[in-house]
């Protein structure tokens, strides 16, 4: 099925987007009612529905409010369109969604004031967090500085949504299946000594010293997927996207995620790093690897460039120019690839394509999913 081609014949027309259309404001009223829903969802199932990370995170009264202010917003964002645009399905969906989590209790749902743990969860409060904050960030940046004149909903969208929601509706099992090769595999090479030291150094240090070992492991894992023909094809569904943009780096095939965290995190756990700088680190590289893969025209001082992984840099890792291939595998520090010779960023310049020259990957999640397995 073409989720690209369904959502255009749903939603598309021939009016223009731009600022006083009524797109913005519909395409705004369908996104917050669909948070909103969801988000009401959670609270008349938060025992399947929610992770108690995100419960012990998130105080209930705040979550109320949001979802009230979700739903107001929502209506009166999709008002706001119908009486703008000539074709009223953004803005009547967006209100459809609002009265529909209104009509299901909204913020005032009734909820256990102690949930008990289920055996096996969704992590969809985890989806619909970081969908708001990402989208709610990033979004408006692409557009305010976009390397290409690409919409939010470009080609491909939809398989990349797609990866977006199943990584963090099963975050449970990933989170798992990333752990243990650490934690049962390796239990036996922990070392108290060595990580009663590493504990006692400063926050930041151990915050360094964390992003540094993981991109270490991360460029040696990352280059296997480029160089052994049996692990390419699953690393190669993160190539196949066309298009740049926040949401692209949510392409990637469960085995690739699996085996890099895993790997990514054996040394970190035999380390013994405090949760603090370990939690840090883990937030900034969630908020660093969709900046990197990010539509945004920015440029950065050479120095910064050579420091810190930026867009313009890992754009030509998914370059379409023979002159990036298997180039640039650091997700973070330039300077790995200096180190073991495969950095690549001209200066002044981006690539002009991205994807995949010899192979063709399918477009959708689940063709993806079984693409490495018949090839």
């Amino acid at each position: 099925m073409d989720l690209d081609r369904l959502f255009q014949r749903a939603f598309g027309d021939a009016e223009p987007e731009h600022w006083g259309t009524g797109w913005i404001s519909g395409t705004l009223s369908v996104f917050l009612g669909v948070l909103g829903l969801a988000a009401v969802a959670c609270l008349i199932w938060p025992q399947l529905l929610t992770s108690p990370d995100v419960r012990a995170l998130l105080p209930l009264p705040w979550v109320r409010a949001s979802i009230e202010v979700l739903i107001g917003l929502a209506f009166l964002f999709g008002l706001t369109s119908s009486l703008l645009r000539r074709r009223k399905v953004l803005g009547f969906t967006g209100m459809g969604l609002a009265l529909a989590a209104g009509a299901l209790g909204g913020g005032h749902v009734g909820v256990p004031s102690e949930v008990p743990t289920a055996t096996a969860y969704l992590g969809l409060d985890w989806f619909l967090l970081n969908l708001a904050l990402l989208a709610l960030l990033f979004a408006p940046l692409e557009r305010l500085w976009p390397l290409r004149p690409q919409g939010v909903f470009r080609a491909g969208w939809t398989t990349d949504g797609v990866y977006f929601l199943v990584s963090h509706l099963l975050v449970q099992g990933t989170t798992l299946l990333t752990l243990m090769p650490a934690t049962v595999v390796f239990a036996w090479a922990v070392d108290p000594g060595v990580q009663e030291f590493v504990r006692s150094m400063p926050f930041m240090l151990q915050c360094l010293a964390c992003a540094v070992i993981a991109d270490i492991v991360q460029y040696t894992v990352h280059r296997l997927f480029h160089r052994l023909r049996w692990l390419w094809p699953f690393h190669a569904v993160h190539h196949s996207s066309r298009n740049m943009d926040w949401l692209a780096g949510s392409r990637l095939h469960i085995v690739d995620v699996i085996v890099t965290r895993g790997l990514t995190f054996v040394p970190l756990f035999l380390l013994g790093f405090e949760a603090a700088p370990l939690y840090t680190y883990l937030v900034f590289v969630s908020l660093h690897a969709v900046f990197i893969h990010a539509n945004v025209a920015w440029h950065f001082p050479r120095w910064f460039e050579a420091v810190l992984v930026t867009p313009r840099y890992h754009h030509w890792h998914h370059a379409l120019e023979a002159e990036a291939r298997d180039r640039n595998f650091a997700v973070h520090f330039p300077w790995i690839d200096r180190l073991f010779g495969s950095w690549h960023a001209p200066a002044g310049r981006w690539p002009t394509a991205y994807g995949l020259a010899d192979e063709v990957v399918p477009e959708g999640y689940l063709a993806q999913f079984v693409y490495p397995i018949r090839k």
